[in-house]
């Protein structure tokens, strides 16, 4: 007969939870927390065996200045690319009906170098002239940030050739004759990689070169997709529209439920 201990059964799942939390705070699979745990005891023993201080702060200057001299290349490296960023953005800008618009990257030095180098970058937009740049999380639209986030997808693809871009819903905010520029910029892309482009909207649709239609359907009862009990069950259907398909559907797009 097996008895069960409520007390002990408790401290293994404290104990089970105890190993799972460090894990996941020490970013690793609990089955190597006992290597872990080892190869930290190594560093506290070299530390502890570390008797001369002159040698411990003579290592910690060298490691310091080892820092600082990788930090300062990173530093004029992104100055240099910041400075490329920002006039490729602030063109790529002008054609997508954000004209006399500027982009700017700022690299605001840190009082302490970090893991990621001697400053915080953050990028800066004036969506048309006569302004100064500012935050770009605080000041642009939906559809400026879709523009704008569209541009910066272009132009970094470009610096590390991408053979596929995915855009889910970068049209977000915009309509109109704005929606046709994105879509045309869109379509330009596509002459030289694969491009795939979630949308709503039907002026971007229209300059797609294969145009899929992405439907839900639900079935009334399926015992066999629904689990024993049945019931109604969603799936998701995807279908390739042909000439008369992409009229009837980019129609539909620009009028509602019925054509």
């Amino acid at each position: 007969r097996l008895e069960l201990d409520p007390e002990r059964l408790q401290a293994v799942e404290e104990r089970m939870q105890a190993l799972h939390a460090t894990a996941r705070k020490y970013r690793l699979p609990p089955e190597q927390l006992s290597d872990e745990l080892l190869a930290r005891r190594q560093q506290l023993d070299d530390l502890q065996a570390a008797q001369d201080i002159n040698k411990v702060l003579a290592r910690e200057a060298a490691s310091r200045a080892a820092y600082l001299t990788l930090a300062q290349h990173l530093s004029g490296a992104r100055k240099v690319a910041a400075e490329a960023l920002s006039a490729a953005v602030t063109n790529a800008m002008q054609g997508l009906s954000m004209a006399g618009g500027t982009f700017a990257v700022a690299l605001h030095p840190l009082e302490e170098g970090q893991s990621h180098g001697l400053e915080q970058i953050e990028f800066l937009v004036a969506g048309h002239a006569g302004v100064s740049p500012r935050p770009l999380a605080r000041v642009a639209s939906g559809g400026e940030l879709a523009r704008i986030s569209l541009a910066i997808s272009v132009i970094t693809s470009e610096a590390a050739p991408t053979p596929t871009l995915i855009f889910d819903e970068v049209d977000t905010g915009i309509g109109g004759a704005v929606a046709e520029v994105v879509g045309r910029r869109l379509q330009e892309l596509g002459r030289s990689r694969q491009v795939l482009c979630v949308t709503h909207l039907p002026q971007v649709a229209a300059q797609a070169g294969t145009h899929l239609l992405v439907s839900k359907e639900t079935s009334k009862d399926d015992k066999k997709a629904g689990g024993d009990n049945g019931g109604p069950v969603t799936r998701s259907r995807i279908r390739t529209l042909d000439t008369d398909g992409r009229v009837q559907e980019t129609a539909r797009m620009l009028g509602g439920t019925t054509v």
